[in-house]
């Protein structure tokens, strides 16, 4: 695929695109993390996009990529042709108000305008 059309198909998913980052923001802060500069962030401008073509639809799906300051993967956002999408993203730390819990991850999906979240979580050890 060329870089024109990876172009177009970014800018024509700009907006739900953000919406979804957006969310898997959402997400992680509704679960008490505060706001912070050195936490890598779900952003859609941070995002290394590519064009996976579906085999079954023939839909041009876009297929991003979050890496952290050491370039391991912290996330990923898929979003395809026929108007649904799915993102998660890593957080990797102790819930910071309950620590029954270690928070994995975030995750977000839906279709079209709606979107759904939720994190992932795991029994905290000790």
């Amino acid at each position: 695929m060329s870089d024109s059309r990876l172009a177009e198909l970014l800018e024509q998913a700009r907006p739900r695109a953000e919406a979804l980052c957006a969310r898997l923001e959402a997400e992680i802060r509704k679960l008490g993390f505060p706001e912070s500069e050195n936490r890598p962030r779900p952003l859609f401008s941070e995002a290394v996009f590519q064009i996976v073509r579906d085999p079954f639809s023939g839909d041009d799906n876009l297929h991003g990529t979050w890496h952290g300051s050491h370039g391991y993967r912290v996330g990923g956002i898929q979003l395809h042709g026929d108007g649904t999408f799915y993102a998660e993203f890593d957080v990797g730390e102790p819930h910071p108000t309950d620590k029954r819990w270690f928070v994995e991850g975030v995750t977000a999906w839906g279709r079209d305008d709606v979107i759904k979240g939720e994190p992932k979580l795991l029994a905290a050890m000790g």
